[in-house]
This record gives C-alpha cells, sequence and structure tokens, in this order.
C-alpha cells in the first residue's frame, strides 16, 4: 500500500489564499488608475452610445424604405390615372436607390463607429488591463469587456461569469490607485 502523501493542489492560474478565505482563488490581480477611469467613464458611455444610435439609424432608415416600398403597392394597383404610375414608377426607383446606397455604405458607416470605439478602447491603459485579465481568465466578447469596465467602476463586484462562480473585486479604498482582483470561489467537495 502506497502511503505517500500527495502534494497540496496547486491551481494553474492565480494562488491559493490562505484557509480562511474559504475556497477563493485569486485568477489575476492588478491595479488601475482612478483619475484616468473617471474621465474615460464618460467618454465610453459615449462611444458606446454612439455606435448604438448609428445601428438604431440604420435599421430605422431599413424600415422606413421597407415601409415606403409596401405602401406603394396598393397606390399603384388602386389607381386608374397615369399620374399615380408615374409617382409609383418615382417610388420603387427612390426604394431601389436607397437599398442600393444603404447596402453600399452600411457597412462603411458601421466600421467608422467600430473604429472610433476601438481607438478609444486602445487609448485606455486601465480598459487594456481589465480587457487582458478578463481575457486571460475566461475567453469574453469584447462587449463584456466594456460593460465590464464601466460596472466595475461604477460598483464594487461584478459577476464575470455566474456558471463558474467567476467575480471581479473593485477595491477603491486607497484613492491612489484602485486594486481589481478577479477571483473565482472553489466548489467545496461534499
Amino acid at each position: 500500500m502506497n502511503t505517500a502523501v500527495s502534494a497540496p493542489f496547486a491551481p494553474k492560474y492565480g494562488q491559493m489564499l490562505s484557509p480562511e478565505a474559504n475556497g477563493i482563488l485569486v485568477l489575476e490581480e492588478f491595479t488601475i488608475d482612478p483619475e484616468a477611469a473617471r474621465k474615460e467613464q464618460p467618454g465610453f458611455r459615449a462611444a458606446m452610445a454612439a455606435v448604438a444610435l448609428t445601428m438604431r439609424r440604420l435599421l430605422a432608415l431599413r424600415l422606413f424604405i421597407a415601409v415606403v416600398a409596401i405602401a406603394n403597392l396598393p397606390l399603384f394597383l388602386l389607381s386608374s390615372g397615369w399620374e399615380i404610375y408615374v409617382i409609383s414608377l418615382a417610388l420603387v426607383v427612390a426604394v431601389h436607390a436607397a437599398v442600393s446606397w444603404l447596402n453600399r455604405h452600411e457597412p462603411r458607416i458601421k466600421q467608422r463607429r467600430m473604429l472610433e470605439l476601438h481607438l478609444h478602447r486602445e487609448q485606455s491603459a486601465n480598459y487594456r488591463k481589465v480587457r487582458d485579465a478578463v481575457k486571460y481568465v475566461i475567453d469574453a466578447p469584447a462587449r463584456m469587456n466594456e460593460n465590464l469596465y464601466l460596472e466595475l467602476l461604477a460598483a464594487k463586484r461584478v459577476a464575470l461569469h455566474l456558471a463558474m462562480g467567476t467575480v471581479a473585486l473593485l477595491d477603491t479604498s486607497d484613492d491612489a490607485a484602485w486594486k481589481v482582483r478577479i477571483i473565482r470561489e472553489i466548489p467545496h467537495a461534499a
């Protein structure tokens, strides 16, 4: 019978806290600059709102074009004068031109807004720290990183991935440097 004592569990990522920490694993720990965070928070919100507004405007324009195209059909079918046929034909041509313009320019408009948001992200050292830490822990899409960053600036604790019990804690007790810890609770064996 082998009575060798097995080595204590050493996590691949992070460090185990003391036994009184009740199975909490620190996956990542870093500090962010509070002054920069306070300054860039409105900029992030504005950049995200500009992207969302652009998408809503493009969708509204597509819906308006669809309504005009559908409303043109009864006008065309229920009329008897040649003037209505000319108006109907002009509407068809206008709808076709508008859809063609949208199909050609919509990707560029979306790309321009997304590029502005990307440049805003990359200018923020705090955001890059949060993004890199979250990518290190879980595979998260960029929009989750932005929401996490904004929520971290507004709250003390934010859920990242509920199924795995991963949370980000923001310690604002030191006003010179805020400490962010990404932790995971390890379930106790029954």
